[in-house]
């Protein structure tokens, strides 16, 4: 896994910056009633969008969360006051005290079963009843947009992805949480090239094929080999999925 302290200061940059924010924005928000209110996002990152959320949502306080210090130190500067330290799977807030709880790109990280349970329980324990949950699933899915990059890594080992939509759904259920719409963005800017695909892979940003590893030169040498090294290829779609808390939670 990356480490994200050190991927602060560069992350928003090396994924679509500010028009991947903005799309990012519209579709939580197309998901969210808007009405005055509370709302939290967790592992919010560099702030990018959580600042998006309060500033074209003025009925709503927004509050972020990460654990990352590098992470939390960008938020802050973002949203002065807003942003606090803490662990997504251990939330330092009462029960019932947001209307709306966001995680975008969290829960494909969690490649712990308990993890992963931990922070969807947490998310609609600190939801008021008919609070919604807003987040980010199948996002390893969101790149296979059927690119000659894509055919290359077709046959790469994968992991089970932890924020497949039924495992996050099932999860959500198992909590009070009832599906409650979806919705789908680009992600602006972030369309791969054969030679950014390199690069990537080299990085380790590929699940199961470490930086060295013979199966990794593999595939570069396969990239590398493709026409138009630079020309990027269409942009990922990122699906959203929404859940609503029983008003009997």
């Amino acid at each position: 896994m990356l480490d994200y302290d050190k991927e602060a200061d560069a992350y928003d940059a090396s994924r679509g910056g500010e028009a991947r924010a903005a799309a990012a924005t519209r579709a939580v928000l197309d998901l969210i009633p808007d009405t005055p209110g509370r709302l939290l996002d967790i592992a919010c990152g560099t702030g990018i969008v959580t600042r998006r959320l309060a500033a074209d949502r003025p009925g709503l306080r927004v509050t972020g969360t990460d654990l990352t210090p590098g992470m939390v130190r960008m938020a802050g500067a973002r949203l002065p006051g807003a942003v606090v330290r803490a662990d997504s799977r251990r939330l330092p807030f009462p029960a019932g005290t947001f209307d709306a709880v966001t995680s975008i790109w969290l829960l494909h990280l969690l490649y712990d079963p308990g993890d992963l349970r931990a922070v969807v329980a947490e998310c609609a324990r600190v939801l008021r009843p008919g609070g919604v949950y807003v987040t980010t699933v199948d996002k390893a899915d969101a790149h296979d947009v059927g690119s000659d990059i894509d055919a290359v890594l077709a046959s790469r080992p994968r992991r089970a992805a932890p924020d497949a939509a039924g495992t996050v759904t099932a999860h959500a259920v198992r909590h009070g949480l009832e599906p409650a719409g979806h919705t789908t963005f680009p992600g602006v800017g972030q369309g791969r090239s054969p030679r950014s695909t390199i690069a990537d892979l080299r990085r380790g940003w590929f699940t199961m094929l470490p930086p060295g590893d013979p199966r990794t030169e593999e595939f570069a040498v396969r990239l590398a080999h493709l026409p138009d090294q630079d020309r990027r290829r269409p942009d990922p779609v990122f699906r959203v999925r929404a859940f609503t808390k029983h008003t009997d939670g």
